[in-house]
């Protein structure tokens, strides 16, 4: 009898266990199944909606629809849309030069420009050695007033003219210069490779080390080492770091540059949207043996915030200048589309040693070198030994390394 009851009881349990393994089942799949729903019903509306406006354009607008343009325009305002302030969307054209450039097949001639505001044309800031640009002995502190025929000041934006600027090895680009004392030239130059080193430095009052990182590339950890041995190789005292207008697009560059300057531990982390932390690297035993500066401004962002970070909180570094852009993010791989366009977008939130983040609001220097308006206007005029700001974060590494 009891045996009877115990396989009625465990039939009874199974039942059971069957019913609310079923009931969980039916539940999750409901809930799959309108999440499912709402995302097609929103897919519908946005397809709808821009059905609706196309079927109303082509009916009834008086200019020529480039279709090109208007896919291009149409997905560049879904990334703009997403809220992220940090993605971008890159046409066909756009990602087969950044792919070009990459690889080496496409070069300028050999100058970084800025727009000037006082002239609207571009303005050489930096000179490369061995360029078309160099072996043409156009100077910083130059304008290039056309490209091609076309003036620079139709071109507003600072990527537009080193687009234009673009040629393959062997090609010949036209532009129209005015050098410093305002004579003109017209010059061809042919594109050649050559190369663009990411990190300069120089030795400043006999025991301080000034190194300037442009910007964080694949190029650059091996850059930044030869360029920090050197200097400790000179028997500098304290190390200046400018990352002023570095925009910090390469994250690994920056983290094996900031793991050559500290003691062992964790440099970063990432935070994904589900609120896992990952771990980017972990700092050896190899550090800085002298005190350091890092001089930063309102264009330092990204991978660059995270080596100042990184150096004033692991490191002891002081910050010198004003507050940093407060990018603090991680961007995925570039994903590439069928006609040959793609878009970055953010993948993760930034975090330092302490799981702090910087996003949003920047680095707060611990020393202020904020710029007057007439030194603002100079700020492409000044050297090594002029600009305020240098000489700021150079008084600082003295007072550190006891020089002053």
């Amino acid at each position: 009898m009891s045996k009877k009851i115990s396989l009625g009881v465990a039939a009874a349990i199974a039942l059971i266990a069957m019913a609310v393994t079923f009931s969980l089942t039916m539940v999750v799949s409901m809930n799959m199944f309108n999440t499912t729903v709402s995302s097609v019903k929103n897919k519908e509306r946005q397809y709808n909606k821009l059905s609706e406006i196309d079927r109303f354009v082509r009916a009834n607008e008086y200019f020529t629809i480039n279709n090109d343009t208007l896919n291009d325009t149409i997905a560049a305002g879904y990334v703009l849309g997403i809220s992220d302030k940090y993605a971008r969307y890159y046409t066909a054209k756009a990602y087969s030069e950044k792919l070009a450039m990459d690889s080496g097949k496409l070069t300028g001639i050999g100058v970084s420009v800025v727009n000037d505001p006082s002239s609207g044309y571009a303005r050489i800031v930096r000179l490369f050695e061995n360029s078309p640009a160099d072996d043409a002995e156009l100077q910083v502190g130059g304008f290039i007033t056309a490209i091609n025929g076309v003036s620079t000041r139709q071109l507003t934006e600072t990527s537009a003219i080193n687009s234009a600027l673009l040629g393959e090895e062997g090609t010949t680009t036209t532009i129209t210069y005015l050098t410093p004392d305002r004579q003109e030239q017209t010059l061809d130059l042919v594109h050649s490779n050559y190369k663009t080193p990411t990190v300069s430095y120089q030795v400043l009052n006999e025991k301080v080390g000034y190194l300037r990182v442009y910007s964080f590339s694949s190029t650059t950890g091996s850059e930044f080492k030869s360029a920090v041995d050197a200097l400790m190789d000179s028997n500098v005292q304290t190390m200046v770091f400018d990352l002023r207008d570095n925009t910090g697009e390469n994250l690994n560059a920056a983290l094996v540059a900031a793991d050559y300057c500290l003691p062992s531990g964790l440099i970063a982390s990432q935070q994904g949207k589900d609120g896992t932390v990952t771990d980017l690297r972990m700092s050896d035993e190899t550090a800085l043996s002298v005190p350091a500066v890092c001089l930063v401004n309102g264009s330092t962002a990204g991978s660059a915030e995270l080596f100042a970070n990184a150096l004033r909180k692991m490191g002891d570094a002081l910050l010198v200048g004003t507050t940093t852009t407060g990018n603090g993010v991680v961007m995925s791989d570039p994903q590439s589309f069928s006609d040959g366009s793609a878009a970055v977008i953010t993948v993760g939130i930034l975090q330092d040693n302490e799981g702090e983040t910087w996003n949003d609001f920047g680095l707060t220097p611990d020393v202020d070198a904020t710029l007057t308006s007439d030194e603002l206007n100079s700020y492409y005029d000044f050297t090594t030994d002029t600009d305020p700001q240098i000489a700021k974060a150079v008084a600082a590494a003295q007072m550190l390394a006891g020089l002053a």
